[in-house]
């Protein structure tokens, strides 16, 4: 079921004094409200009205930080998997194998990130065959 715009705007305003409310009964040493229902109206619509024209222009603006933390977050998640990789190879004998990174920091972070891209050509390339 699809619901019109101005339902779901008044769904999120309702829900947004629930929310107020809620904070103000079950979270009384961090968020106080003064002014009872009153005061959980405004409050909800105030918030209502921010997330309608604030929210979007500051998802914009912290986009630039959102992208940067995702790309550290693949660069640890590889990283990571790279060094347990290393690690395993520790264990068995160098007569079979033995894996060496070389360039620093700098060509194991390089690594990271050419890893990373390419585990997620596989999974595209992978998936699109299926």
């Amino acid at each position: 079921m699809r619901t019109n715009h101005a339902v779901r705007l008044i769904l999120h305003f309702l829900l947004n004094i629930a929310l107020v409310w809620g904070f103000d009964h079950y979270f009384p040493e961090y968020f106080i409200v003064t002014g009872g229902i009153q005061a959980y109206v405004i409050i909800g619509a105030l918030i209502t009205l921010m997330n309608l024209l604030v929210r979007p222009v500051l998802s914009l603006l912290t986009f630039p930080l959102k992208l940067f933390a995702t790309i550290l977050a693949i660069i640890l998640v590889n990283g990571v998997f790279l060094w347990i990789t290393y690690q395993v190879t520790l264990l068995m004998s160098t007569e079979y194998v033995t894996l060496t990174y070389g360039g620093g920091v700098g060509g194991y972070i390089f690594l990271t990130l050419i890893f990373g891209f390419a585990n997620w050509l596989e999974r595209v390339i992978l998936k699109s065959s299926t």
